[in-house]
């Protein structure tokens, strides 16, 4: 019995932020009924594919949709409608990531859904919302993040923005829309009364930005990565190249982690720059810059396992995966019908945790 159990929700959704928000309910107990169009969710056709009970399974779709129920319907057919009209009866929660105005012209869009299940939760995740200049603007993560202003501070020592490493709009959106959903379940106990989520990943993801954007937030210039503290200014919150053209970090700017490094390395008057603002440390980072390329990066983890330094060699997937401390914690696991899964990172104590089966397309339509 998970946290959620005795909890329906009817999935609309595709992609990545819905899928995240209704994965992580489904995990902790909620039936979830993932409504797909005929072709599926796209997710289903992303390579690379893993084998998941019987059947072959794209990775991203299989850990975003364990444990869910599949059903097929055409919502422009009357017999589609229908279908979805009963589903929604026995609802307590409904998510759709449409583009705004696409579940108005079906008939689902809140106020019908309410007509149906006055009580429901209703939440909708788009890429800008419900309205405002931009809702109907078609975008993914990248290009949110580039509006949101996040490209700007997220490029190399030229200046020049690189494509994210991690989505970030989508999982910020997709969590934002689990603690909305939660929030209008809690609130549901006390008033009896659902709620309207418009959840927006141009919304979710702007306060992210509060640790490195506070001068234009307070009025002023947009920050400059080179004179961030957390964006490549600072010599201890930093990447350096070793000897092999691997790579480290030094990931922690308290004064007690400077000074135990350059102590070891017998550089104790440096100390000074390190408390220097960020930009005016280029001493010191050149400093560091040749001392990291006389070791490679694996002799620099052995150098650093009795120093108390926020240090960390730069690992790929394969390599971090590998790592004793994913096993400890139980982060990538093996379902008992074979395929592997990255574990939630909500789990409670005392609970045991597998992952759900991955349903076919359709599986368990009537």
């Amino acid at each position: 019995m998970g946290k959620l159990s005795g909890i329906k929700v009817i999935d609309l959704s595709l992609f990545l932020p819905g899928p995240m928000l209704t994965v992580m309910m489904a995990d902790q107990g909620a039936e979830v009924i993932k409504v797909e169009p005929k072709a599926g969710d796209p997710a289903r056709d992303q390579a690379p594919f893993d084998t998941y009970g019987d059947g072959e399974h794209s990775v991203w779709f299989a850990n975003l949709n364990r444990g869910k129920k599949s059903i097929v319907l055409d919502l422009k057919s009357d017999d589609g409608k229908a279908a979805l009209r009963d589903l929604i009866a026995g609802a307590d929660v409904f998510v759709e990531g449409f583009r705004p105005g696409v579940m108005k012209r079906l008939g689902f869009d809140y106020d019908a859904v309410k007509a149906i299940k006055p009580d429901i939760v209703y939440c909708s995740v788009s890429a800008f919302g419900q309205e405002g200049a931009l809702a109907h603007h078609p975008a993914h993560d990248m290009a949110v993040q580039a509006l949101a202003g996040f490209m700007s501070v997220n490029d190399g020592p030229d200046g020049m923005p690189v494509v994210p490493g991690a989505p970030s709009a989508d999982l910020a959106a997709g969590l934002t829309a689990l603690s909305a959903v939660l929030m209008a379940l809690i609130g549901r106990t006390n008033s009896g009364e659902g709620a309207y989520i418009d959840c927006a990943m141009f919304d979710s993801l702007l306060p992210w930005c509060v640790h490195t954007a506070g001068s234009a937030i307070a009025g002023g210039e947009s920050p400059v990565s080179s004179a961030q503290r957390s964006l490549g200014g600072a010599g201890f919150y930093q990447v350096y190249q070793t000897k092999d053209a691997r790579h480290v970090v030094l990931g922690g700017r308290e004064l007690k982690f400077a000074k135990n490094l350059l102590t070891a390395l017998g550089r104790e008057d440096l100390l000074q720059l390190a408390e220097a603002p960020a930009g005016e440390q280029g001493e010191l980072i050149a400093f560091l810059r040749s001392t990291f390329e006389t070791k490679s990066r694996d002799e620099w983890v052995d150098w650093f396992a009795d120093k108390d330094v926020a240090f960390s060699p730069v690992l790929n997937f394969r390599e971090a995966l590998d790592e004793p401390h994913i096993a400890e914690r139980g982060l990538w696991i093996e379902a008992s019908d074979g395929g592997r899964h990255i574990a939630p990172a909500i789990r409670f104590a005392g609970e045991d945790w597998q992952p759900g089966g991955v349903p076919k397309l359709g599986e368990h339509s009537q």
